[in-house]
């Protein structure tokens, strides 16, 4: 007897198989799916701390990475001396990539700073003068400051300087600043000279002759290309600026670790004492005076701090005003300064407004009597800061400006010349602080004669950056018309 299975037409059961395969289908299916669901829940989960941490780090501010750079470099260089030493041409690179946008960010923004707005040569003389006599009466401060804290902290006191070699500071004597030096300085051979060796003080005067020509032309047809070239070479430049400072702080901390590499740790040990007093006395000038005049020409404070922060901060750390310039010239505008007064009188400063060099000249000159064991009288003094006051503003295109100053101050004065090999010595670290003063400096002073000139904050700044003018700059306004 057959079972009623056997007993199905053939086409039935080849159903029912089929149908069974169709039932198991779907399970075998769905396994790839889960398993590429757990991957993907696997891979969101590993995922998510990276993103997160990657999200945390665009959020950190270009001040802050700056200063993150600076504290690893300085570990780099204390515990790796020789890989901080190897790693200086990535410094070197972000100099040269600075350098390369001084000129053309120089020249576009000092024509139309003085051709596009008008034909008032008069205010460019007056803006000028203003400046010198602002220099003048802040560098003499400086000066007179560092005397002070080297007389009363007497730094020289007890370090030898037997087996030092005086033949450096000769030779530093001998490149004599005359007053055809300071002419030349000034006056360019070329512009395109000026322009390869970076000549900020002849780049400044070529721009402003140029300048003063296209006032003169009176044929719009000629003027306005020219301006409207100029006009936008100045924008793409800042622009440039911006993309060129996503690279500080690879840069920054690769000078700091080169640096303390070359230096040590302990070269602060043997002269700390030297070194101290440089940057208690500059943080002293910072206090008693650039802080009241701030305070006196109503300078907005913390706004002009965080103008200032980042290009100090690339000064301090890679020891060249040189390569803080763009950004400066840039945080000055946005702070409310006008294009002809910051591309004129920060450039200008460079030159004639070193206050940290100043305050250093003079603090290095009574240094290297009193390592002699000279004594100086006040008298004597008096005389090598008036003559520093003179020769420091000539070191416009000198290599090693400051040395040069220094050696020259002391064979004029028949101070020995052992000391200089000492200062060589430290000369990078307190070149670090002397920089970032001389920037900030120069940046008030930008601030001041901007202030002086009605140009800070003005209407027509508010109409350029397409901003609001708000009730207490509209009364200001009305204050000073």
């Amino acid at each position: 007897m057959s079972s009623p299975l056997h007993d199905q037409p053939p086409m039935l059961q080849s159903g029912n198989e089929e149908t069974d395969v169709h039932q198991n289908e779907p399970a075998t299916k769905k396994e790839p799916g889960k398993i590429k669901g757990k991957l993907a829940r696997v891979g969101n989960t590993v995922r998510r701390p990276f993103a997160f941490c990657w999200r945390f780090l665009l959020k950190i501010k270009l001040s802050y990475w700056i200063l993150i750079s600076m504290v690893v470099g300085l570990l780099i260089g204390w515990l790796a001396p020789g890989f901080g030493k190897d790693i200086k041409p990535l410094s070197e690179v972000f100099l040269r990539m600075i350098k390369s946008l001084i000129v053309p960010l120089l020249f576009s923004t000092l024509v139309v700073g003085v051709a596009g707005h008008g034909d008032d040569l008069a205010s460019v003389g007056r803006m000028f003068l203003k400046a010198i006599i602002y220099f003048e009466v802040v560098t003499t401060i400086a000066l007179a400051l560092g005397l002070i804290a080297v007389n009363i902290t007497r730094p020289g006191d007890g370090v030898s300087i037997e087996g030092k070699d005086e033949s450096q500071g000769k030779e530093l004597a001998k490149k004599e600043i005359t007053w055809e030096h300071e002419l030349f300085a000034i006056v360019p051979e070329s512009f395109f000279a000026a322009a390869a060796e970076n000549q900020v003080l002849q780049i400044v005067v070529a721009s402003i002759v140029f300048a003063i020509g296209i006032i003169k032309v009176k044929d719009g047809k000629f003027k306005r290309p020219m301006l409207a070239f100029c006009e936008s070479l100045s924008e793409i430049m800042f622009k440039v600026t911006g993309i060129v400072m996503g690279f500080a702080p690879i840069g920054i901390g690769a000078a700091m670790a080169a640096t303390v590499g070359a230096n040590g740790i302990s070269v602060l040990a043997a002269l700390g004492k030297l070194i101290g007093t440089l940057y208690g006395a500059l943080a002293v000038f910072l206090l008693i005076v650039a802080l009241p005049i701030i305070l006196m020409t109503r300078i907005p404070l913390r706004d002009f701090l965080k103008a200032v922060g980042k290009p100090v901060l690339i000064g301090f750390s890679t020891a060249s005003s040189e390569a803080a310039l763009p950004l400066a010239m840039e945080n000055l505008y946005d702070l409310g300064c006008a294009r002809k007064v910051v591309a004129f009188v920060l450039p200008t400063g460079y030159s004639f407004n070193l206050d940290g060099t100043t305050l250093y000249l003079s603090l290095a000159a009574v240094f290297c009597a009193q390592v002699a064991g000279m004594e100086l009288p006040i008298s004597r003094q008096i005389v090598i800061m008036l003559t520093l006051m003179l020769t420091s503003k000539g070191v416009a295109g000198v290599p090693r400006a400051s040395l040069v100053v220094l050696s020259g101050a002391l064979a004029q004065y028949d101070i020995p010349m052992e000391g200089i090999a000492l200062i060589m010595g430290v000369d990078s670290i307190m070149d670090m602080a002397r920089t970032a003063t001389n920037l900030l400096g120069n940046c008030l002073a930008t601030v001041v004669v901007a202030k002086w000139e009605k140009e800070f904050r003005s209407p027509s700044w508010y109409e350029e950056r397409n901003a609001p003018i708000t009730e207490d700059e509209e009364s200001m306004t009305e204050k000073h018309a």
